[in-house]
C-alpha cells in the first residue's frame, strides 16, 4: 500500500506521515528533504539561483549527504522551494521517489506532488491544509525551538511566498489529486490529526469513501 500525503509548508504533513508509517509498519520518505538537500548543496557551493548548478546537484544527489538536522533551517527551506521549481531538478528526483514507493509492505511519502505525480496510483491520498497564520505560528515555534532568531512577519510572508511558488510553478504544482481526501489541521493537535488520518486510511481499506 502507498499512502501519499501532500500539502503546503508547515501544514503538519511530515509529522503526520511519520506517525502513520510507524502505526502501519511502513517505511517513510520525506520528499521535501531531497529538495532541501539539493538546495543546501548549491548553497554550499555559493550557487543558489543558478539553474545549471541545481540540475547538476540533483542528478548526483546522495540522500545521505547531509544529516537531517542540517536541512531544517529556514534558509535551506527557502532554497528547497527555489530549486524545486526547476523541471530538471524534479525529473532527477522522481525515479528515487518512485522506487521508494514500490517498497513492501508499504510506504508513506509526503511532499507536494506525491498524489499527483510521484504515485498517482496510491491507494490512499491525503491533502493536508491549515491556514497560513497557523502554519506560520508552527514554523515560528519550530525555529525558536532550535534557538533561531525569528521575525514573525517575515515568517508569514515567506509561508505565503512559498505557497505562491509551489502552487503556480509550471511543473508539478502543489494541488490536491482529484481523489485526495482533504484534512484540515488548523485546529487539530498532532494526536487528533493522526487519528483523523488513520480513519481515512481505514475507510479506504474497508472500501468506504472517507467522510
Amino acid at each position: 500500500m502507498i499512502i501519499a500525503i501532500d500539502g503546503p509548508a508547515a501544514s503538519g504533513k511530515g509529522t503526520l506521515a511519520k506517525r502513520l508509517a510507524a502505526h502501519y509498519g511502513f517505511q517513510h520518505l520525506d520528499s521535501g528533504l531531497l529538495y532541501r538537500g539539493v538546495g543546501k548543496a548549491v548553497m554550499v557551493e555559493g550557487r543558489l539561483g543558478e539553474v545549471a548548478a541545481a540540475i547538476a546537484a540533483a542528478q548526483v544527489y546522495d540522500p545521505t549527504r547531509f544529516p537531517e538536522d542540517e536541512l531544517k533551517s529556514d534558509d535551506v527551506a527557502k532554497a528547497a522551494s527555489i530549486v524545486a521549481a526547476i523541471p530538471e531538478v524534479r525529473a532527477a528526483l522522481v525515479a528515487l521517489q518512485r522506487n521508494f514507493a514500490a517498497r513492501k509492505p508499504g510506504a508513506v511519502i509526503d511532499g507536494r506532488d506525491i498524489g499527483t505525480v510521484i504515485a498517482p496510483d496510491a491507494e490512499v491520498k491525503i491533502y493536508v491544509i491549515a491556514t497560513a497564520q497557523e502554519r506560520a505560528r508552527r514554523r515560528i515555534l519550530e525555529l525558536r525551538g532550535r534557538g533561531e532568531a525569528v521575525d514573525e512577519g517575515a515568517v508569514l510572508a515567506d509561508i505565503r511566498a512559498r505557497d505562491d511558488r509551489d502552487m503556480n510553478r509550471a511543473i508539478a504544482p502543489l494541488k490536491p489529486a482529484p481523489d485526495a481526501v482533504l484534512l484540515d489541521t488548523t485546529s487539530l493537535d498532532i494526536s487528533n490529526a493522526v487519528r483523523a488520518a488513520i480513519d481515512i486510511v481505514e475507510a479506504v481499506r474497508a472500501g468506504r469513501r472517507p467522510a
